[in-house]
């Protein structure tokens, strides 16, 4: 793995351990007032992460472009965000709510943005380059 698949599948890895560790305790403590946080580090982090390095790693085309790399920044700064804020806004902190919504929104376009670039990779005919001249290896 190499590229934006490796810090994805990363950033996967360290998801899993917090989540993990959050899960545990909660369970520890038999205190589960942050299940919504667990839940979005292990299906937003682990989950798509790895979703987003394994394409990444099966789509050399996709990985090399320079899109790739603004979808994996997007991606990181809006998660580290916006799992930070929930765990605080779950902890009672309510005023971290319009940071909540604004890194929320910023993942939903890093979203859309891989969607773009999956789907333009997927579809795109045999022998074909990615906009940044990237020539697709088939």
């Amino acid at each position: 793995m190499q590229g934006v698949a490796r810090n994805f599948f990363t950033l996967a890895v360290i998801y899993s351990i917090i989540g993990m560790t959050l899960g545990l305790s909660m369970a520890m403590s038999h205190d589960h007032a942050q299940m919504p946080t667990h839940a979005h580090i292990m299906v937003l982090g682990w989950v798509m992460s790895s979703v987003f390095a394994f394409f990444y790693h099966l789509v050399p085309a996709a990985r090399n472009s320079r899109l790739a790399v603004v979808h994996f920044w997007l991606s990181a700064i809006s998660s580290v965000v916006m799992m930070a804020t929930l765990y605080m806004l779950y902890g009672g902190n309510l005023s971290v709510e319009p940071v909540l919504g604004t890194a929320s929104l910023v993942f939903f376009a890093a979203t859309l943005l891989f969607a773009w670039i999956a789907l333009s990779a997927l579809w795109r005919p045999a022998g074909a380059g990615v906009a940044n001249g990237v020539t697709a290896n088939r």
